[in-house]
């Protein structure tokens, strides 16, 4: 069986809604412009305040896809 390398990258997703969408639209943005996304993993979830409310919905993500290097 041949090895395989993965790459990680971190990303960071937001919405006005909840850190699940968050974390999909960090997803759905990388599957874009990278091929075989493997795992997300949430490293950190915050969020930004506004006059005593919720604005934003942050998640940060370590997403790994297959290294297709020379």
């Amino acid at each position: 069986m041949a090895e395989s390398v993965y790459k990680v990258i971190e990303l960071i997703g937001t919405s006005t809604e909840s850190w699940e969408k968050a974390a999909e639209a960090a997803v759905a943005r990388a599957g874009s412009s990278v091929r075989n996304l493997r795992v997300a993993e949430v490293k950190e979830l915050d969020l930004t305040i506004e006059d005593g409310k919720v604005v934003t919905y942050r998640a940060k993500l370590d997403v790994s896809f297959k290294y297709e290097g020379e």
